[in-house]
């Protein structure tokens, strides 16, 4: 027990370090920067990890990255609420189709609406003076490229049988 608990662990810090360092690669979208490698970790986190080591990688990262400057208060909703539902969805189904889904689905819709409180509480009025609905493109863009780029990763690992391993 206490081993499979080490190497959830050990996988979720690099699938965190991997969301940090592939937001170097960000495509600014109107307030927010898109990082699609994040939407990929919250999709590998699912399949690997469970929804709550997703949910706590999805956190971690967007902490970092705001640490670092690499990415703006909104990756927190953009991020979590995808984590989580992608999560529960590949838990409750183990169909890797609908979790990319879910990914876009969670991140777009809810974590673009609730960026708009966010967005109004910290950010200033600029910020706030969009529509509330303004969010979800961005955050569809990104979380689409990141569900088409986790879609190669996963079926990759799945004819290599490391996801297998990993879960085993």
């Amino acid at each position: 027990m206490k081993n499979q608990n080490v190497k959830k662990i050990c996988v979720a810090g690099i699938l965190c370090a991997v969301a940090v360092v592939g937001s170097l690669f960000s495509i600014p979208v109107f307030g927010s920067k898109c990082a699609p490698v994040q939407h990929m970790v919250n999709i590998l986190c699912a399949i690997l990890l469970g929804p709550w080591y997703g949910v706590g990688v999805a956190f971690v990262s967007s902490f970092l990255r705001n640490l670092m400057s690499l990415g703006s208060l909104l990756a927190f909703p953009g991020s979590m609420f995808g984590a989580l539902l992608c999560g529960v969805v590949f838990w409750k189904t183990k169909n890797t189709w609908l979790t990319y889904l879910a990914e876009v689905f969670g991140t777009a819709v809810l974590g673009g609406l609730s960026a708009y409180p966010i967005a109004i509480a910290f950010m200033g009025g600029s910020a706030g003076n969009i529509a509330f609905y303004a969010y979800i493109i961005p955050f569809l863009i990104s979380t689409a490229g990141g569900a088409i780029l986790s879609a190669f990763v996963v079926e990759s690992l799945k004819k290599t049988n490391i996801i297998s391993k990993i879960n085993s």
